[in-house]
């Protein structure tokens, strides 16, 4: 059985920086075969994760207007294109999602899309989604089972308005999440006051507050893959703990 983590929260928060460290605890821990997505437009998940990007999802979607060799079923053709798509890591696997529609009508080939994507993750044991504020790829899943769903905000009251907006787009959505989590990256010293009734009035259960790492801002500066990041920096270790909490 599949067990997915969807993170999720506004830009710049740490979410895709999050999703790549829970990745790098996955395959470390060597819990099982790991597909990594990332369904954020923006398609940054690969340079944490220290990966080449050649295609997207979103590339053969507009490839299949005009691309499909003659014979060959639309289906069959999408399939074979999304499989090749993966790039393969060091022991997991990356999917990106990539751009939105253009126009025309996509309709029938989001269809065969979903139904194509669903059934490779079925194929792993953690899948690990990267998602834009939006979270419109989840709730395009057919199946739209989430185990944890990770909600991620900075120390800002805007980053928690964000989370608490998402909290009821989720329910909106009609996604099937088992558990939800807040997790408040970048804090210094101690939240305020007023956070805590914030908190509590979104009924969220407070999962981790990941510190200020400069060791990170060197890293992203210095254009590194943040899965590079010792074991023993601070987001490193915070990020251990998030993910033994999750999968104890």
């Amino acid at each position: 059985m599949t067990t997915t983590i969807a993170v999720a929260g506004k830009g710049g928060t740490g979410k895709t920086t999050l999703s790549g460290l829970l990745t790098r605890y996955l395959i470390e821990r060597q819990r099982g075969k790991v597909l990594a997505i990332d369904a954020d437009p923006s398609s940054n998940l690969h340079l944490v994760l220290g990966l080449a990007l050649t295609k997207t999802v979103g590339d053969i979607r507009e490839d299949a207007r005009d691309k499909v060799p003659a014979g060959m079923a639309r289906q069959d053709w999408l399939d074979y294109a999304i499989r090749t798509s993966i790039e393969e890591g060091d022991a997991f696997d990356l999917l990106a999602m990539g751009r939105p529609e253009g126009q025309g009508c996509y309709c029938a080939a989001n269809h065969l899309l979903r139904n194509i994507v669903d059934g490779i993750c079925k194929a792993y044991d953690f899948v690990v989604m990267d998602n834009e504020a939006g979270m419109e790829h989840l709730s395009r899943r057919t199946t739209r089972d989430v185990d944890h769903l990770l909600l991620v905000s900075d120390a800002s009251m805007r980053g928690l308005a964000a989370a608490e907006a998402m909290l009821a787009l989720s329910k909106e959505l009609e996604i099937n999440v088992r558990q939800t989590h807040l997790i408040v990256n970048r804090v210094v010293g101690d939240l305020p006051p007023a956070w805590n009734d914030k908190i509590a009035r979104m009924n969220v259960p407070l999962l981790a507050q990941i510190p200020y790492d400069p060791q990170l801002v060197e890293f992203d500066s210095g254009g590194r893959p943040l899965v590079e990041l010792p074991g023993d920096a601070l987001i490193s270790r915070a990020v251990n703990q998030i993910a033994h909490k999750l999968l104890a």
